[in-house]
């Protein structure tokens, strides 16, 4: 069936997906309509799966378009079809039922269901509780993505110095993420200690740049080191996902060499853009896997170096 005509289905995954409106506008100053969207995520979804796959997440929802109301979505609607794969996920007072994004099928009836953005757990359905993933969300003052350039190579280097192995990723927002792939081994309270540590010991380093102040009016101007999604049930923008910004920008991977780059900001790539990115450079986080590294081991490293950091006078 013609586009135009309201509905159509395309194959995804071995599936067939209905596409409803696909002419309804996302973007409406790019042209960029459901189907536009439907079409991207499954150009992009056999890299992004494999850092999807296997992860509870949260549907940032807009119906009427990035301009228009949002909602974020948790729990799977009772009319979503019975072949996504959903996961009961415990919360306080009782469980959730969550969607796992597995395969491009997901990826395109999620997209059909305006989800411009999914936000995936840290940790994979099997260990729930403990996260393979480390996340530095490094938040500008302003728009200065120079700042953001230096700080995610500040938190490289100390993330390098007790054995992680981090990688970068410009939001698609205003900043960028630093994540470091974990052995999966420990839990979320140990996580979270060794981030905030780690944030606390940067920002002693350089405290007329950096902070780990919550509070917006006492940051002063400097960049906040964001570690609150290393908890339980948070979330973190999942790469390759479009955001709700002028021109859809999409959340990127990136090499350490193209962070460098002064011409990279935090929304070069977007939704137009990307699948060619893919098909020239490939994934830069293809081997994150294999970059894993063991929380406890790093955690002791840390902790040597923070009291030899204390122990010198200033």
């Amino acid at each position: 069936m013609s586009a135009r005509s309201g509905r159509y289905e395309v194959r995804a995954g071995g599936r067939q997906v209905t596409v409803t409106r696909p002419d309804k506008e996302m973007f409406p100053e790019e042209g960029i309509t459901k189907a536009d969207l439907v079409d991207y995520y499954r150009s992009v979804a056999r890299p992004m799966l494999t850092h999807l796959r296997d992860r509870p997440v949260a549907m940032e929802r807009y119906p009427d378009g990035y301009r228009g109301r949002s909602f974020f979505h948790k729990d799977v609607p009772d009319y979503f079809p019975d072949w996504i794969h959903r996961l009961e996920v415990p919360k306080e007072g009782g469980t959730l039922d969550m969607a796992v994004c597995d395969d491009a099928a997901t990826l395109a009836y999620l997209a059909n269901q305006a989800c411009l953005t999914p936000h995936a757990w840290l940790s994979r359905t099997g260990g729930l509780d403990r996260p393979d993933r480390l996340i530095f969300d490094l938040d500008p003052p302003g728009d200065d993505f120079g700042v953001v350039r230096w700080a995610a190579f500040t938190v490289r280097d100390l993330l390098r110095d007790v054995g992680l192995r981090p990688a970068p990723m410009t939001t698609g927002s205003r900043g960028a993420h630093v994540l470091a792939p974990l052995d999966g081994k420990a839990g979320f309270d140990e996580a979270r200690d060794f981030a905030r540590l780690a944030a606390e010991v940067l920002a002693a380093r350089h405290p007329d740049r950096l902070t780990t102040e919550i509070r917006k009016n006492r940051r002063g101007g400097r960049l906040y080191l964001d570690v609150q999604r290393n908890a339980y049930a948070q979330t973190a923008v999942a790469p390759y996902a479009v955001r709700a910004r002028p021109h859809a920008p999409v959340a990127t991977p990136l090499t350490w060499d193209e962070l460098a780059d002064e011409r990279i900001g935090p929304r070069h790539f977007t939704l137009r853009t990307l699948p060619a990115r893919l098909e020239q450079r490939g994934d830069p986080w293809a081997g994150l896997r294999r970059d894993r590294r063991s929380l406890t081991a790093a955690r002791r490293r840390l902790d040597r170096l923070a009291r030899e950091e204390r122990a010198v006078p200033h």
